[in-house]
């Protein structure tokens, strides 16, 4: 992959067109000539390979993209999902590296596409692999039947908000008449804040640093992300998906102090009330000279710590959104469902957050393994 600050300028790439050799072009770093000259906007982001082990737009780009599209759909036919699959991720191919015309001369940047199939799907391929499981009900739910569940995951993210509606309609007129849309939900990311070297996390609507513990190392990603097996869902993982409307006005009417016992976190600067740095764990047992715990017994920081729950870490991702009302798309990615489901009941028992927050859609997937041209985006896990 071209790092950024190797990637040759645009005008340098149009003199090597001539010499620049077909491998080159597939892997991104060649820029086509018939495509408008943008050179008066953003400098252009590196792209990134949608093929190898992992599928992209989990662990990859880092820091994740600004913005996100994830359209939720049913397949019509379980019976094609393999030749559907295997066209999906053929169009991913060509739409990342810019060689698809229904990009309609857009530049795809640093577009990534992740393919996810939900539990109905998964079991009928086997009832007891990860992600034939669907998610229980919870409290502060107002969901409509058609946005919980759903066959299909599309996530859709790029540093070009323009580019995501369009790559939707190009995979979607790819599936045709194969899959129903559900529902789709667009969303970003507030500014980034230096977590630790090479790690930053973005503010959401409440003014707080949002994301910032996860299996982050390498060695934490493969013990609490990635799927190690059965052999047809090893190096996936499984997603989380929920819409949640915020309760804006009644939460900024608190004092700053009392937002940070609802977060256990300093808003300024995403520090534990505890004490410490933005990337220091809070210390649960930390107390106050006369007794008092230094994080509330109700602030969210305890409630949905991995320690305090009992489970491992997931690879949490919030985007911002401000329709159907202002709130929160999350996403977590962890390789036990349990991870997410015990975390959210302990929050439900009493997490301070929740009472300001209403969960409108949520589903569940397993992310697919990675693909490339040999082995078709789902041949893996549908035979």
């Amino acid at each position: 992959m071209c790092q950024p600050d190797s990637r040759p300028s645009r005008r340098a790439l149009l003199g090597a067109a001539g010499t620049v050799t077909a491998a080159g072009l597939s892997a991104g770093c060649q820029a086509s000539s018939d495509r408008p000259d943008r050179s008066d906007g953003p400098a252009p982001t590196p792209p990134v390979s949608p093929t190898g082990r992992y599928q992209a737009g989990i662990t990859l780009p880092q820091p994740a993209q600004r913005n996100l599209l994830a359209v939720v759909a049913d397949i019509v036919d379980a019976g094609s999902v393999r030749p559907l699959l295997a066209g999906l991720g053929e169009a991913i191919r060509t739409l990342t590296a810019g060689t698809d015309a229904r990009l309609m001369g857009l530049e795809p940047g640093d577009l990534t596409v992740t393919i996810g199939v939900g539990p109905r799907l998964v079991r009928k391929v086997d009832p007891a692999l990860p992600g034939a499981e669907d998610l229980p009900r919870f409290s502060r739910e107002q969901i409509a039947p058609r946005a919980r569940g759903g066959d299909l995951l599309i996530q859709i993210c790029s540093a070009d908000a323009l580019v995501l509606p369009v790559v939707a309609a190009a995979l979607l007129e790819q599936a045709g008449d194969r899959v129903h849309e559900r529902w789709r939900q667009s969303g970003r990311r507030g500014p980034n804040v230096p977590v630790a070297r090479g790690l930053a996390a973005p503010r959401n609507l409440f003014g707080f640093v949002d994301g910032i513990v996860g299996p982050h190392t390498k060695a934490e990603q493969q013990r609490h992300l990635w799927l190690a097996g059965p052999a047809p869902v090893a190096d996936g993982t499984l997603a989380v998906l929920r819409r949640m409307e915020l309760d804006l006005p009644r939460f900024a009417k608190l004092s700053v102090a009392e937002q940070e016992a609802v977060f256990g976190r300093r808003r300024a600067s995403g520090v534990p009330l505890s004490g410490g740095t933005i990337a220091s764990g809070p210390d649960l047992g930390a107390k106050t000279p006369d007794g008092r715990y230094l994080v509330p017994a109700d602030a969210h920081a305890r409630r949905a710590h991995s320690t305090a729950v009992g489970v491992g870490l997931m690879l949490r991702r919030s985007y911002s959104i401000d329709a159907p009302a202002p709130g929160l798309l999350f996403m977590s990615f962890q390789n036990d469902i349990r991870t997410f489901a015990n975390t959210l009941t302990r929050m439900d028992n009493s997490d301070a957050l929740l009472e300001f927050t209403t969960t409108t859609a949520s589903a569940t997937f397993l992310m697919l393994p990675g693909f490339d041209e040999k082995h078709p985006l789902g041949s893996r896990f549908f035979r």
